[in-house]
């Protein structure tokens, strides 16, 4: 999703809080670095994570998107307002949405992040990281002839907690964010992010690829004679085409992986259906997210189960499977192959 090897972070603040605010540490100034190892440490705790995500977000506000108060100040840190006190307003903001009483405190840190590769573009971004939990750590030492163990709780591995990192593209910007789902989210989703899918390549490949897989082990099984193995194999054509191809065409995905001209326009009535329940705009040509589709391809199940004693993976090559029914009643299918691995 984002590139990160030659990205930099050349602002960074700390905030502490406690969740019942009888502890508010603030930072009045950037934090300093400048060895070459804490400066990867910092991109390795704070941007790795964000690597793998593959659904982007951008800003909302049912009434107008002026009253969302983070896409304000993040505007307003883009535009020039300072760095440091951009940090505050964002750590009050997070604060009066942290009411709730299951909700952890934690040491919160926005940074300004230079030249983050996203989409073949080279942006700047504003990351917002909180850290509820810390690794525990052995730190050893030597007091003249005795050794001493010391335990000190430190962000180490963990990825944050919750993390949004907003990358500040052409309007309106992208946001990738990190949650806990086991920890309330909604302060942190609806009330000091508040967002929507973004209407872009990834959320296009997104949307089309669990439509596709919505229809093929739904309606099309009501509509015509489809076997399980048909089906795998039509979520098989779907996979292959979005990972062999770097751009979608409607017409050309309908025709590779249907074929039947019934089954064309019963997709096309199935698609049209989807959208419009979940009032989504998808065009029928756009660019294809190779991250959406290595997480979406997980989700295609190629596994036929017969019955609890065997269950056959298909990737491919339909026309090398047979199925029917012997003398006896008892359904089978007949599998070639050319050498046994």
């Amino acid at each position: 999703m984002i590139g990160i090897e030659d990205s930099r972070i050349s602002c960074i603040t700390h905030h502490k809080v406690s969740p019942d605010e009888t502890e508010i540490i603030l930072s009045n100034s950037i934090l300093e670095y400048s060895e070459e190892s804490e400066i990867n440490t910092l991109k390795k705790a704070f941007l790795k994570p964000f690597m793998t995500i593959a659904e982007t977000f951008e800003f909302h506000h049912d009434v107008d998107l002026d009253y969302n108060v983070l896409f304000q100040i993040i505007q307003n840190i883009e535009m020039g307002d300072d760095f440091a006190e951009g940090s505050y307003h964002i750590l009050q903001h997070l604060i009066s949405c942290s009411r709730h009483p299951n909700i952890k405190g934690g040491d919160v840190f926005t940074a300004m992040i230079e030249e983050v590769q996203y989409n073949n573009q080279i942006v700047d971004a504003i990351g917002i990281f909180k850290f509820e939990e810390k690794d525990q750590f052995i730190d050893t030492s030597v007091k003249g002839n005795r050794a001493h163990l010391t335990f000190r709780k430190v962000i180490g591995s963990k990825k944050p907690d919750k993390g949004c990192l907003i990358l500040l593209t052409d309007a309106p910007y992208t946001i990738l964010i990190i949650d806990n789902p086991r920890r309330e989210t909604d302060y942190w989703q609806n009330e000091f992010i508040n967002h929507k899918p973004k209407a872009d390549h990834v959320n296009n490949t997104n949307q089309t690829l669990s439509m596709t897989k919505e229809f093929i082990n739904s309606r099309i099984t009501e509509e015509f004679e489809v076997s399980k193995a048909d089906q795998i194999d039509y979520l098989n054509r779907s996979v292959d085409y979005f990972k062999s191809h770097d751009n979608f065409d409607k017409n050309e995905f309908e025709e590779n992986v249907f074929r039947d001209e019934g089954v064309i326009q019963s997709f096309q009535e199935f698609d049209q259906n989807y959208r419009k329940e979940r009032d989504l705009q998808s065009p029928d040509h756009f660019e294809i997210s190779p991250q959406a589709v290595k997480k979406q391809a997980r989700a295609f199940k190629s596994v036929l189960k017969l019955d609890k004693n065997f269950h056959i993976y298909i990737h491919g090559n339909r026309e090398w499977i047979e199925q029917g029914v012997d003398e006896n009643g008892r359904k089978f299918y007949k599998i070639y192959y050319e050498k046994e691995q």
